[in-house]
């Protein structure tokens, strides 16, 4: 850690410099947070408590769950404790500790995505086959793959930062430590570094998502043989659903992460789309809008009511 020593402390600018602003942000965000929290943990609560979910399309959504609640947890509330500061410092250490659970999770996160996505493939398009193929072994084995390669990734890029350092302008155009705005801050040549997370975010984000387009594609193939339009019209507009977040997250975190670090405003927005309101409406996307979780929701709370009664 002696490379990183010769400052202590990084200052985040974050979304504006205006108090009044910064007031209705934390606001907003307050609210975005709380919602946020408040899915993801119903959806862990209710998923935990319904056996009739313990399937392997819920225990992806549980951990799917319990990731937004932490991706969004990684950057928001040290946001909302800016908004409301005169001091917007955050120490060298806290700075990628940050950051590296912030490559954990969204790396895990595309992953996850990619492994749901063969789950649908595999229920959608072999039902007859589907207990078979996706047996517990293997959306284990899947879910811990995923956990697996998104901490390997954000391991290598955080461990390979200590040879870079780091003397001055110490402020950061941002709300949140992301390896691209660190590098612009360096010292020395952070080339090998860029390469290295451009490298590693392009080959997993692109992998994992052609794997997601492709299922989705053989998805929408099975579609047509289904012979009644409206069961045709609710898993087309399930799918497309999907689809639209998914490429909503791997568009704005690729743009983010394989091209060269400004410090613009337009940085900033597609941080906040892939690591804030992604994590706000894949809840509602994936799983608020089920039948079955709503059924699992509403024996819930009769439940609830009747034990109160």
């Amino acid at each position: 850690m002696k490379n990183l020593s010769i400052i202590n402390e990084f200052v985040l600018l974050g979304l504006s410099s205006d108090p009044q602003i910064q007031t209705m942000l934390f606001v907003l965000f307050l609210v975005i947070y709380f919602l946020t929290l408040m899915g993801n943990l119903m959806m862990l609560l209710v998923i935990r408590a319904d056996s009739r979910l313990h399937t392997p399309m819920y225990f992806f959504l549980g951990h799917l769950s319990f990731l937004d609640a932490c991706y969004s947890s990684v950057t928001v509330p040290k946001m909302l404790q800016d908004f409301l500061s005169q001091k917007k410092t955050i120490s060298v250490w806290g700075c990628i500790t940050q950051s590296f659970f912030f490559i954990l999770s969204g790396g895990t996160e595309g992953c996850l995505l990619s492994a749901m996505a063969y789950d649908r493939y595999a229920a959608i398009c072999h039902p007859l086959l589907y207990t078979v193929v996706m047996n517990r072994p293997l959306f284990i084995a899947m879910v811990s793959a995923a956990w697996g390669m998104g901490f390997l990734n954000s391991l290598v890029n955080n461990l390979c930062i200590h040879s870079l350092q780091f003397c001055g302008p110490n402020i950061i155009p941002h709300f949140s430590c992301e390896l691209p705005s660190l590098f612009a801050l360096s010292c020395t040549d952070p080339t090998a570094n860029i390469i290295l997370l451009a490298g590693s975010a392009a080959f997993l984000g692109l992998v994992t998502l052609l794997l997601i387009l492709f299922s989705y594609s053989k998805i929408m193939f099975a579609i047509q043989s289904i012979s009644s339009s409206v069961g045709q019209g609710k898993v087309f507009s399930t799918c497309s659903s999907h689809l639209t977040m998914v490429l909503l997250f791997y568009g704005t975190a690729l743009f983010r992460y394989i091209s060269p670090s400004s410090g613009s405003v337009l940085e900033q927005v597609v941080s906040i789309q892939y690591s804030v309101i992604t994590s706000l409406m894949n809840p509602l996307i994936y799983s608020l809008k089920n039948q079955e979780v709503k059924a699992a929701l509403q024996r819930m709370l009769r439940q609830q009511i009747s034990v109160s009664g």
